[in-house]
């Protein structure tokens, strides 16, 4: 069976996909933000997390935009959501104590946290949707 390019689960994973492999690209042309908001308390250095996590961003990104891999790419999706959200949190409390972040950014870095809903729940929606 085929999908039309309107499908719900298509549009999804459409958003989705152009979402992670931005993300993805970002993590290896600009790695160094990304380093910095790794968890201290992860063992290890920070630039093999950034790599890992653009690695699967990428390949997650691309498993989206083909059909038969759509569902379990959906899925990965929201787990990786779901397993940078520390580090999204480690970004807020970094910021909010720092006297060189604006208040506008520190305020963002709070108010971004909830948006991790969304993406997980647009993942899902994708999954639920695919062929």
């Amino acid at each position: 069976m085929t999908e039309s390019a309107g499908s719900p689960s298509q549009a999804a994973a459409t958003r989705l996909a152009a979402l992670l492999l931005g993300s993805g690209v970002l993590h290896f042309v600009v790695p160094k933000p990304y380093d910095g908001i790794v968890p201290k308390a992860l063992p290890g250095n920070a630039r093999t997390y950034t790599y890992a996590s653009g690695v699967a961003e990428l390949g997650v990104g691309a498993g989206l935009l083909i059909p038969r891999y759509r569902r379990l790419s959906a899925g990965l999706a929201a787990l990786i959501f779901i397993a940078v959200f520390p580090a999204n949190i480690q970004m807020a409390v970094d910021w909010w104590r720092s006297e060189k972040i604006p208040l506008p950014l520190k305020i963002g870095a709070i108010l971004r946290l909830p948006l991790q809903i969304p993406m997980v729940t647009e993942s899902l929606k994708a999954r639920r949707n695919a062929a």
